[in-house]
């Protein structure tokens, strides 16, 4: 039975072949031809936007795990078991670093403000009291923080490192000094207040401009003492993987009912909800191409089965199965396939890895391009055209290539010319020998 299948796709491949020679001429080599070069360009495309649409998202993301939101916000840390057992905050936060999926934990305080600047300059920041060694706890946080002016120093009291917008927009930088106004915190805590002064240590920015505007870092004593005595103390939870926050949840509220805890999900989720819509809909658009591709396949395989009538009569008198001859087609389909999917790939890989020198060059072209037609209609206005910049920010984007995205795309382009020759093939199982021998 075994050998009977294997001599089968030995005859499949070797009249697949003989038809591929003699298409190699005529319209049926031209559809082929323009079909793999669509499912080529379509793979090639979507690789291409989805890595770059990666390494925009990441930059927002990662700044955001690392210095905002971490990847789990715990409080209420003290209280009892259900059997009475008291449990103090040194349990938990023991329990914690123990976790398999945890790699650090940092407490911090933070509170909302209106911060005075330079010349009556005002603008609300989000206050937040960090360790003073925080940059060499968390390595996550030091990578994703970069210190452009001045350092990272909370030591001395009253001193304060601000995102980059920030100090912009108060009109201050290294040396100045802020004063946070009106401050929210707990009930012992004046609301308005000009004494609370703070001295410009660094300023910082991410990859993600909202941190860049409304951070600002303090030390967690003066946090504790201008917070007041209601203040709540978070821990931020850094895991080895951001998959693993629902199990880490799970574990830990097991483990002590009372503890408080939100995975970065529900922190940010209009935030990440509207990054993958957005990645969403543009994968849909581009996968257009492919459904056209489809349709292309599909119509010309149609045509193909139709002048292929008489050779499928006669493979049919000499006993060849209905199935097997509709593989033929299949078979000439998947190549097609293979054929623009595998280039495509290759040329998306390649484009992405060289993005920075593609969008330069884009920009060059561009700009002669410009050149010319200013000189065409407008020469005195040519020495005027300059390279447009955002070319150049694009190409310092780094891209992010996801394995398992590149397979699904590969694999959907070979999918889509697979499922319309099988569509398009199904007419075989219609004609009979005597039909087909009486038309002709």
């Amino acid at each position: 039975m075994q050998t009977d299948k294997i001599h089968s796709l030995r005859w499949v491949l070797f009249v697949s072949r003989r038809f591929s020679r003699v298409d190699r001429k005529g319209r049926s080599a031209v559809t082929s031809f323009l079909a793999s070069l669509g499912i080529c360009f379509g793979v090639m495309t979507l690789i291409t936007v989805i890595s770059v649409m990666n390494g925009f998202q990441r930059s927002f993301i990662d700044a955001i795990m690392e210095v905002s939101s971490y990847h789990i916000r715990l409080h209420n840390l003290e209280g009892a078991l259900p059997d009475g057992e008291p449990v103090s905050r040194a349990d938990v936060l023991q329990y914690c670093l123990s976790d398999r999926d945890v790699t650090s934990v940092h407490p911090f305080y933070e509170a909302q403000a209106l911060v005075n600047g330079r010349d009556g300059a005002e603008s609300a920041a989000l206050i937040r009291a960090v360790p003073q060694n925080q940059l060499s706890l968390d390595a996550g946080f030091a990578k994703e923080l970069h210190v452009y002016s001045g350092v990272f120093d909370v030591s001395e009291p009253n001193t304060i490192v601000l995102g980059s917008d920030l100090a912009y927009n108060l009109h201050v930088r290294v040396g100045s000094t802020v004063n946070l106004y009106a401050l929210s915190g707990g009930n012992d805590v004046e609301l308005l207040s000009s004494d609370r002064t703070f001295r410009v240590t660094g300023l910082f920015y991410t990859g993600y401009n909202d941190i860049n505007a409304s951070y600002a870092f303090i030390s967690l004593s003066d946090g504790e003492k201008y917070f007041g005595e209601d203040a709540v103390m978070y821990f931020g939870v850094k895991l080895a993987s951001p998959s693993a926050d629902s199990r880490v949840i799970s574990r830990l509220e097991k483990a002590y009912p009372f503890v408080q805890a939100e995975s970065y999900k529900s922190y940010n989720r209009s935030f990440f909800g509207a990054l993958r819509v957005e990645k969403n809909m543009l994968m849909l658009l581009v996968f257009l191409i492919f459904v056209v591709v489809g349709i292309n396949i599909f119509n010309g395989m149609r045509r193909m089965v139709y002048e292929r009538r008489e050779e499928i009569s006669v493979l049919s008198a000499f006993g060849a199965r209905r199935d097997a001859t509709q593989l033929i087609f299949i078979m000439q389909g998947f190549l097609i396939g293979v054929l623009g999917a595998v280039p495509g790939l290759v040329l998306g890989l390649l484009l992405s890895v060289q993005m920075s020198t593609v969008f330069s060059l884009m920009s060059r072209i561009v700009y002669w391009v410009q050149v010319f037609v200013a000189m065409l209609i407008s020469p005195e206005t040519a020495m005027y055209v300059r390279e447009n910049p955002m070319y150049m920010i694009y190409a310092h984007i780094p891209p992010r290539i996801f394995p398992g995205e590149v397979l699904v795309i590969t694999v959907f382009g070979i999918f889509s010319a697979l499922l319309a020759s099988w569509l398009s093939s199904r007419s075989v199982l219609t004609m009979t020998v005597a039909e087909v021998l009486r038309d002709e």
